[in-house]
């Protein structure tokens, strides 16, 4: 017993460093809505070519109009429970929300899972990322 209060004090920094480095490791996760599946630009290109993968901005209305993924639908988040399955009617193409920055649409996933979307996923890195990976964009 004495041997192991003697190694947690003789340690002390390097179980500090082991703990903080295991947080971080898991911060991520926590913060992006408890793992939703992410797709990053270049793969959701490939998810709307090959599968038909429908576009939804949930980002705000002015958001929306100052520019937003070329052929997207705009539902806001806050009326994404009433207005997807107007939007949307088939549930099995994959759907990828987006907004600015990727915490919103990453707050809608569970939304359609829930309204029974069998393939959701979040734009990785939201619209920023879309645009630095020069990807096309439109406004209105």
């Amino acid at each position: 017993m004495r041997w192991t209060v003697q190694f947690l004090i003789d340690n002390f920094v390097l179980i500090l460093i082991a703990l903080t480095s295991g947080g971080l490791l898991l911060w991520p996760m926590v913060t992006q809505g408890g793992g939703a599946a992410g797709v990053q630009p270049t793969d959701a290109v490939q998810l709307i070519n090959r599968e038909k993968a429908v576009v939804v901005d949930v980002s705000s209305a002015e958001e929306y109009a100052s520019g937003h993924v070329l052929g997207a639908k705009h539902v806001p988040l806050d009326k994404l429970e009433d207005q997807l399955p107007r939007t949307v009617k088939n549930k099995a193409l994959p759907l990828i929300l987006v907004c600015p920055s990727g915490i919103r649409s990453r707050r809608g996933v569970a939304v359609a899972k829930k309204l029974g979307y069998e393939r959701v996923l979040t734009l990785t890195g939201g619209l920023a990322a879309w645009r630095a990976a020069s990807l096309p964009t439109e406004k209105g």
